[in-house]
């Protein structure tokens, strides 16, 4: 994993159509300043994505300043469900800063006060506290906490235990990646808590026994007991593919943290606010957790994450020992105010849900025409993915999505890296604004890019 996309000037075939054009060689030479200088100057982990310098985005589309446009599966990585740049949005954004009012630390504020009320609205009953911060990673570390303190609360100093997933992908600081399972990077931090352990996440791919009774073995093969479960965490689908957990699995689980006082927290950090065809990702399992993670998508645009949850759980700590430098930023908060009330008056989660059937039906046809390596598709609403595999075999083939996301990207469709694991997933997620007409004009992108990289193999 960790492959850079080049970024020699390269000729391609131009391309002009109603949604994309390409009509220079890609990455333009003008660009290379820009990523030498950010090559020189950022770590090396920073130079995953494509060699686009983008100049602005609009609606689901991406510019550069030399006549290009891209059509964007990418979201800016699952963040502009409202689509990029939202009119809305960015009146929002204006007005609020125009109003004198950049930051208020945890000093009230209105907006602030407005859209917590808000997320409350669109929460399930009985999940009506929201805790705002500013990146999906926060959330999940503060959902780990709330469960462990709430475990001691009711079970003493030895109910701490938590549970994730294996494949799992929770953030990028300490407790959210001990508490994911992405054991296949090299780079993944080893997890020396033992009271932090990940169970198989039933897929039924990669994991084929998807039963909740292997998952109960499973955990008392790690030692874990119940009775020192603090909480369980799992993210409504696993990014890495998209990868949804049977529905009965997770009723299961549901009752069982029930009967077990455990913490149930989904996180919906990139699957919430519509991008699976309902508000709420878990919706489709028919059952409530104690916490939501949120972010991303929340705002269509800048930074900010919440967690939402039950009283007994997020009323744990006394004024003042549970805050966040910018928690609540007004400008954040006007944003995402917007985006979210144009998500709901859009009903942004019916044109995924409507789109779905077309999307899925796009991949699949590229996986009968290459079986051999195409090995896993999956999409709801509008988060999909295709999982590439060396010819014949399971094992994951990151060099050949890496081909597939680079031809696109020449094409005029615009991914991020692969994701997974293993790096094999080409992930996709358009702007939950796209239309069926540029759906499936980059569905046509995406099967004759994996035509050529499967060509070339």
């Amino acid at each position: 994993m960790g492959k850079e996309f080049s970024i020699t000037p390269r000729d391609v075939p131009p391309v002009e159509t109603k949604y994309r054009r390409i009509a220079t060689k890609i990455p333009h030479p003008d660009s290379l300043p820009t990523l030498e200088k950010l090559r020189k100057f950022e770590p090396i982990s920073m130079r995953g994505q494509p060699p686009i310098v983008w100049e602005r985005a609009e609606d689901i589309s991406v510019y550069d300043k030399y006549g290009n446009r891209w059509i964007d599966w990418s979201s800016g990585v699952l963040v502009t469900n409202a689509g990029h740049g939202a009119p809305e949005v960015r009146k929002a954004i204006i007005d609020q800063v125009n109003s004198g009012l950049l930051h208020s630390y945890v000093f009230p504020n209105e907006e602030r006060a407005a859209l917590v009320e808000a997320l409350a609205g669109v929460s399930p009953e009985g999940l009506k506290k929201i805790f705002l911060l500013s990146t999906g990673s926060e959330a999940t570390e503060c959902a780990i906490k709330l469960s462990r303190s709430h475990g001691i609360k009711v079970g003493g100093k030895k109910k701490i235990g938590i549970i994730g997933w294996e494949r799992g992908f929770h953030g990028r600081t300490l407790g959210s990646q001990q508490a994911g399972g992405m054991s296949g990077q090299k780079s993944w931090i080893v997890n020396e808590d033992p009271a932090i352990i990940t169970a198989p996440f039933p897929d039924g791919y990669w994991q084929t026994d998807t039963s909740f009774a292997h998952f109960l073995r499973s955990i008392e093969a790690k030692g874990m007991k119940p009775e020192n479960v603090a909480g369980v965490i799992m993210e409504t689908y696993q990014g890495v593919g998209p990868d949804f957990a049977p529905v009965e699995f997770v009723r299961q689980l549901a009752a069982w943290c029930k009967q077990h006082n455990i913490v149930l927290t989904f996180d919906e950090v990139q699957a919430g606010f519509g991008r699976t065809g309902k508000f709420w990702a878990f919706e489709h399992y028919g059952v409530t957790p104690d916490l939501i993670c949120c972010g991303k998508g929340i705002s269509s645009s800048l930074p900010l994450s919440a967690v939402i949850g039950r009283e007994s759980v997020m009323d744990q700590y006394g004024p003042g020992s549970m805050t966040s430098t910018h928690t609540g930023n007004p400008v954040c908060c006007a944003a995402a105010l917007a985006s979210v009330t144009k998500i709901i008056r859009e009903d942004l989660a019916g044109n995924a849900a409507r789109l779905e059937p077309v999307l899925l039906e796009g991949l699949k046809k590229i996986q009968a025409k290459h079986p051999g390596v195409i090995g896993h598709v999956t999409a709801r609403g509008l988060v999909a993915g295709m999982q590439t595999v060396k010819p014949g075999t399971k094992e994951p083939d990151h060099d050949l999505a890496h081909s597939i996301i680079e031809r696109c990207f020449q094409q005029g469709l615009l991914l991020f890296a692969p994701v997974g694991a293993w790096g094999q997933t080409v992930k996709i997620s358009p702007p939950l604004t796209i239309t069926l007409e540029a759906l499936k004009e980059s569905i046509q992108v995406l099967s004759d890019a994996t035509d050529a990289a499967v060509a070339a193999l």
